[in-house]
């Protein structure tokens, strides 16, 4: 939870400014009735409530809940004696920061039901005390049913943000240890014999080199391959390693949306990664895991669509969600054009479409280079 004297999130001024006014206001009511009983009560049930709100937010146990309930016993007296309805607008913060379902929908319920209760009730007992301030009240109410609803899907929104931020760490990790994995398992195929049966030519060549030594130079002739077939081998494997493949990421893609539960369907079939030079490859898989971040951080999106499509000139991938669509300032982050950037290095483009969610198309050219270079070779 929050500070206990956070109301406006992410504003610590603005929440101290609203304390203030809110701390401030109830004594204006209370000296209304001009009667020392009256003031006296009122001045006790301040106190109360305010100790009450306190510690409200410091419990962590099922005590918070009693905390709360004297919050909203409090409000209720405050409203039938002095007509002052506005203690529910800190009730009402603080029951949107319940993390509980169960517990949020309860004490949801109960404030509201209270709160109508006491104002309506109020009404009868002294109208003259209700009606002047009509207007007010009512925006109280209408803050009492939505504050806490949208408090609760921020914090909601917040908590999948957080666990997506721990899945990601985690799927990280485990990719990195199971690249490891595949790095010894790739050095060990690749050296290993090599490395072996240089050894073992080393010592045959080392004994013939006396007896014969025209064996022994082709021993030495057979060490010389291997070491360069060995040396080739590293060379396409270390490339290997740095390229990031299409469908590897679109498998990564897919865990980062279903941590937060967003539906991915995939429409036709990645490019085939023999049509791609490795760096084009490497650019569309960044280009892709950036648009989907991007879905993910700012879309609020339920469904997103990756589709792909390729001709015998160009290929394209259409990142598409069903989002509130990217607000402009966001079109202009440093995630986009950083996409931009990797798209125009390749001769390619990158082109954001926003109605009812964001599309991103993502346009490359191909360019087959290793026909010209195995030409060459």
């Amino acid at each position: 939870m929050r500070k206990w004297y956070s109301i406006i999130p992410k504003s610590p001024w603005l929440s101290i400014y609203a304390w203030i006014i809110f701390c401030l206001l109830p004594f204006f009511f209370i000296f209304k009735s001009w009667s020392a009983v009256g003031i006296s009560v009122g001045i006790g049930l301040l106190v109360l409530f305010f100790i009450s709100y306190f510690f409200s937010f410091r419990s962590k146990s099922g005590l918070v809940y009693m905390w709360l309930s004297f919050e909203i016993v409090i409000s209720v007296i405050m409203t039938l004696l002095f007509g002052y309805v506005y203690f529910s607008i800190f009730t009402a913060i603080f029951i949107g920061n319940i993390r509980n379902n169960v517990g949020f929908f309860i004490m949801y319920g109960l404030h509201i039901a209270f709160t109508i209760g006491a104002v309506v009730a109020g009404f009868f007992i002294e109208l003259n005390l209700f009606l002047p301030q009509i207007h007010f009240i009512i925006i109280t109410i209408i803050g009492v049913i939505l504050l806490p609803f949208n408090l609760y899907n921020k914090n909601r929104r917040e908590n999948l943000e957080d666990q997506l931020e721990d899945a990601k760490d985690r799927i990280s990790e485990l990719i990195l240890l199971e690249e490891r994995e595949r790095i010894a398992r790739d050095l060990h195929d690749t050296l290993g014999q090599k490395l072996s049966m240089i050894g073992l030519k080393s010592d045959l060549a080392r004994r013939l080199i006396v007896k014969s030594p025209a064996d022994a130079e082709r021993e030495l002739a057979d060490i010389r391959q291997t070491a360069s077939t060995a040396l080739k081998e590293v060379r396409e494997l270390v490339a290997d390693m740095r390229s990031t493949k299409l469908t590897d990421e679109l498998i990564r893609v897919g865990q980062i949306l279903s941590a937060a539960e967003i539906e991915l369907n995939i429409i036709g079939a990645p490019p085939v990664a023999s049509t791609l030079p490795s760096n084009m490859e490497n650019v569309l898989s960044m280009c892709l895991k950036e648009a989907v971040t991007n879905v993910v951080k700012h879309s609020e999106a339920t469904v997103c669509d990756v589709t792909f499509s390729q001709t015998d000139k160009e290929v394209s991938i259409i990142v598409s969600d069903n989002g509130v669509g990217m607000k402009e300032q966001q079109l202009e982050s440093s995630g986009l054009k950083g996409m931009r950037e990797r798209l125009e290095f390749v001769n390619g483009s990158l082109r954001t479409e926003v109605n009812r969610g964001t599309k991103l198309t993502i346009t490359m050219p191909i360019v087959i280079t290793h026909q010209v270079e195995e030409g060459k070779s």
